[in-house]
C-alpha cells in the first residue's frame, strides 16, 4: 500500500485545515489508518486513528474535540479535519495504515507510511 498525506499549509491560530490521506490497492480498506505527527528533536505522536470500517475512531487526548476522522474506503481516502488549531499543533503530520498488531497509539502497530504534509499554526 502506497499512501500520500496533502493538505498541510500556513494557518492563523484558531483555523481550520483538512489532511487527506489517499491510499492505493484495494487493501487500504481493510487497514487500521491512523494520523501520527512529529517535531524536529521528538518522537513521532500519536493523533487519531479509524477502524477500517470507520466505525472506532481514537483521538489523543490534546486533539480531542478539535479534530475528527473519517473515511471512504470506495475513495480509498481519510480525512483529518483540524479545527480550533493551536501554535503546538504545528509538526509535519503522517498518515499510515496497518493490521493493527499492537496498540493503535503507538507507531508500531503500522505496516505502511507515506510522506508526511507540514502543518504550521502561527500568527
Amino acid at each position: 500500500v502506497q499512501l500520500q498525506a496533502s493538505g498541510g499549509g500556513l494557518v492563523r491560530p484558531g483555523g481550520s485545515l483538512r489532511l487527506t490521506c489517499a491510499g492505493n490497492g484495494s487493501a487500504f480498506g481493510t487497514y487500521t489508518v491512523a494520523w501520527f505527527r512529529q517535531v524536529p528533536g521528538k518522537e513521532r505522536e500519536f493523533v487519531s486513528a479509524v477502524s477500517w470500517s470507520g466505525g472506532m475512531s481514537k483521538y489523543a487526548d490534546s486533539v480531542k474535540g478539535r479534530f475528527a476522522i473519517s473515511r471512504d474506503n470506495g475513495e480509498n481516502t481519510v480525512w483529518l479535519q483540524m479545527n480550533s488549531l493551536k501554535p503546538d499543533d504545528t509538526a509535519i503530520y503522517y498518515c499510515t495504515a496497518g493490521s493493527n498488531t499492537g496498540p493503535y497509539y503507538t507507531a508500531t502497530a503500522y505496516d505502511y507510511w507515506g510522506p508526511g504534509t507540514q502543518v504550521t499554526v502561527s500568527s
